[in-house]
């Protein structure tokens, strides 16, 4: 059988550009995932939704996927509260004077885009924020929109509603390699030996892309590399916004839950291009170094009890950048990798304007910067406000 377009991945931007192509009708749709729907980056990171980036383009998208983000319980027809949109602000930190001063730059251009995030000196955070510590605090920016959703629910939801729509979506099936001829993309060699043919082919496998566009001689430059997270039990509710620091590296929030969830990046990089390697086993040095963190930033929950420690994949690009877009070397070949840590939160913005280009319509945002040959030309798309 022959599909009009396979996806390889089963995280949120595989799902959500199926379910987008599927609602233009975009013929047979096949969505093949290894393992379940968000046994990836997806179902492993913490989830943030955030639209206080530094430059136009970044925020303009995130403003966007803010927006989706806040009627996808009802397009997809599922429930809210599974999906769990909790829009308890970021609270950005600075621990510097230069950073303070940039921080500031970028409000400015947020507002200029209608992303109206506030201007808080140390005081008005202790005052807004009382558990915070504001010792070598500057300053702080806060915008009340930014919030975070539960990773599974919103990869199910979108799974289930591309189902709707007409995708078959295979699970514990494996694709080992890309096929091509002289003429393009031919479509993909299973695990188990099998072929299955398609007019275009979307890989949005994280990581692991680098090496699946190996079989075809393609050089992406994207890598894995480990990023490790911790959950708390449960306390009483006192605390909403996430607390960031880019220069610091670290990301505190209190779920609705209760819980506290919190990161910080690896003090060693590796950069792993081959899945043999990867390593996602959690660390003591990881847990000693974010105990020492919260209980600077947040010393009035010194002695919470960890629940649950594990690692992920950040799948990295030299900018720190989505590679999105055609692969003009093969015709019908098309790539969705490469968020480095903001692949969740912009799933939902990206993934229509991603069906938009792979059908030859006009994009209703101009994402084309974000194509893989920038990196040959040295135009790399830079974004100051990342952690890590």
């Amino acid at each position: 059988m022959t599909y009009d377009i396979i996806i390889i991945g089963g995280g949120i931007t595989g799902v959500s550009i199926a379910y987008e192509l599927a609602k233009k009708k975009a013929g047979k749709i096949l969505l093949l995932e290894k393992e379940f729907l968000s046994a990836g980056s997806s179902g492993s990171c913490a989830a943030g939704i955030r639209a206080q980036f530094g430059s136009e383009f970044n925020i303009g998208l995130m403003k966007l996927a803010l927006e989706k983000f806040e009627v996808l319980a009802e397009e997809l027809e599922y429930p809210a509260d599974r999906i769990g949109l909790w829009q308890g602000g970021y609270l950005v930190m600075s621990s510097s004077q230069t950073e303070w001063e940039s921080l500031k730059a970028r409000v400015t251009v947020q507002h200029r885009l209608n992303v109206m995030t506030e201007v808080l000196t140390p005081g008005e955070v202790k005052y807004r924020f009382p558990d915070v510590n504001v010792d070598g605090c500057f300053g702080a920016t806060y915008h009340s929109k930014d919030g975070h959703a539960d990773p599974f629910y919103t990869v199910f939801a979108y799974g289930k509603a591309a189902e709707r729509f007409g995708v078959e979506i295979r699970k514990r099936t494996e694709v080992t390699e890309l096929v091509r001829d002289d003429q393009g993309i031919k479509g993909v060699r299973l695990a188990d030996g099998g072929t299955i043919e398609a007019k275009q082919v979307l890989v949005a496998t994280g990581a692991w892309t680098h090496h699946l566009m190996k079989t075809i001689g393609l050089d992406i430059p994207l890598w894995g590399e480990r990023h490790e997270i911790l959950i708390t039990e449960p306390v009483e509710r006192v605390f909403s916004p996430m607390v960031i620091s880019f220069s610091l590296g670290y990301y505190i929030q209190q779920r609705p839950h209760g819980s506290f969830i919190m990161g910080l990046p690896p003090e060693q990089k590796h950069r792993w291009f081959d899945p043999a390697e990867f390593d996602i086993s959690p660390t003591w040095g990881f847990l000693e170094r974010m105990s020492d963190t919260v209980h600077r930033i947040l010393p009035r929950f010194k002695g919470l009890n960890i629940v649950r420690q594990w690692a992920g994949l950040y799948e990295i690009t030299p900018d720190s950048h989505h590679i999105i877009g055609p692969i003009e070397e093969v015709p019908g070949l098309f790539i969705a990798a490469g968020g480095s840590g903001h692949g969740f939160m912009y799933g939902p913005g990206l993934a229509p304007i991603m069906a938009e280009w792979m059908l030859g319509q006009p994009l209703s945002y101009d994402i084309t910067r974000l194509n893989y040959q920038r990196f040959a030309k040295g135009e790399l798309v830079i974004e100051p406000a990342v952690v890590g």
